[in-house]
């Protein structure tokens, strides 16, 4: 409900109405001489609190109204910036471009929320949001439910500028910016931001994170004219895929930075390694691996594949098996303790965590660690081998990139 912009002078809205009932939307480009006599024959209100606003003309901002007294309806106002109001009007005039029945800054008073855009599509009826700034997560997360439990399909659409890129498909990425993750109609997974200034979409997909905060995406940037909504609900799927080289550049700077940072002594995961007589730079290569699903955990791929690795791996001789319903249990032991944490997706029906853990599993059968028993079974082919020195680990790490490139080679 990110549908203001708090400027100079108070709240600022878009729509208004005449005392009279008729609405007034600044969206559909009216001319400043029809509105300057608009404005000199009536008198606007703020379809939410029902407090004058004055229609404001000027010719550095953008055309709107704005409160006479502050209004009393703050708590629908997130208090963004002009770029806002600049988007979500491209926004509104895209959709009406395309014939698609829209209502920009849409008051619906039985769940008394107020989305940037809703809309008519196919059936379904949508609640649009261009959000330029953070929400408390908790704020996200109820304003999302409420539009599914009232018949919306929420789409968040997070400002361009939000985001942050770094050097080879690398993005930093907090967990507000998840919130923002959305299916499309055949299950990919992605992120849609929008740059008024330019007028492109980014799309970010195959997010796999190696940390808290950073992960590897495929970032993709589509002009807004070159764009319909069924790109938008749907893009197009690609086909990126992690160069190992980089990830394990990535995996080892992180774990030297977390290793070496000042709250490494008091690490509740450094401290079970330190238990289990293991080293965070000496840990099997089989342990932080790129995996589709992975997004899904909170937690890094280190601390969740390790602790998998304690719980059903370790203990086990060469034929043992293990099973589906075995490595469900360790992995909601783990979450229950708060050691794991799944990540709040309120976009999706559900977070399927098991995914990334069979994703982890199955690669592992590649690889030639474990083979497959049957849907709910594997066995233990070949035991993880604890490097006992840094040389021991280079050639190791020698060893297991042959694996890599042989299992690329395979699935070319």
């Amino acid at each position: 409900m990110s549908n203001s912009v708090y400027m100079k002078g108070g709240i600022h809205l878009l729509t208004a109405s005449t005392k009279a009932g008729k609405t007034i939307c600044l969206g559909n480009e009216y001319r400043k001489e029809t509105l300057i006599s608009l404005r000199e024959k009536e008198e606007f209100i703020c379809p939410i609190c029902g407090e004058g606003v004055i229609l404001k003309l000027g010719n550095q901002r953008i055309f709107h109204f704005a409160h006479k007294r502050g209004g009393t309806c703050a708590d629908f106002f997130d208090g963004e910036t002009e770029n806002h109001l600049e988007g979500k009007l491209q926004l509104y005039r895209w959709l009406i471009g395309q014939k698609i029945p829209a209502i920009l800054e849409y008051y619906d008073r039985e769940i008394q929320q107020r989305p940037d855009i809703m809309f008519k599509y196919q059936g379904h009826k949508y609640a649009l949001e261009y959000q330029c700034s953070r929400l408390p997560e908790q704020v996200f997360i109820k304003r999302t439910r409420t539009y599914l439990q009232n018949g919306y399909i929420p789409i968040w659409i997070i400002a361009s500028e939000q985001l942050h890129f770094k050097k080879d498909n690398i993005v930093s990425l907090a967990n507000f910016h998840y919130l923002f993750l959305r299916s499309s109609e055949k299950g990919s997974l992605y992120i849609p931001a929008y740059c008024p200034e330019k007028r492109f979409f980014h799309f970010l997909d195959t997010i796999i994170p190696f940390s808290v905060k950073n992960a590897f995406a495929h970032h993709s940037v589509h002009r807004l004219d070159n764009t319909n909504l069924q790109h938008l609900l749907a893009p197009a799927r690609s086909f990126y895929k992690i160069s190992f080289t980089k990830w394990e550049a990535e995996v080892n700077h992180f774990k030297l930075h977390w290793g070496l940072s000042s709250g490494a002594r008091s690490n509740h995961f450094l401290y079970d390694l330190y238990n289990h007589n293991l080293n965070l730079f000496l840990l099997p290569c089989e342990i932080g691996l790129p995996v589709p699903h992975s997004l899904f955990f909170q937690t890094s791929p280190i601390v969740w594949q390790t602790y998998l690795y304690f719980d059903v791996l370790m203990g086990r001789n060469q034929g043992d098996l293990c099973t589906l319903g075995e490595i469900k249990y360790q992995i909601n032991r783990r979450i229950e303790r708060k050691e794991l944490n799944v990540r709040q997706l309120p976009q999706l029906d559900s977070v399927p965590y098991m995914e990334a853990v069979m994703d982890y599993f199955f690669l592992l059968e590649r690889l030639g660690v474990l083979t497959k028993i049957s849907e709910t079974t594997f066995q233990l082919k070949q035991k993880f081998v604890i490097p006992g020195s840094n040389r021991e680990k280079e050639e190791m790490k020698e060893l297991f990139h042959q694996k890599i490139k042989a299992f690329s080679r395979n699935n070319k």
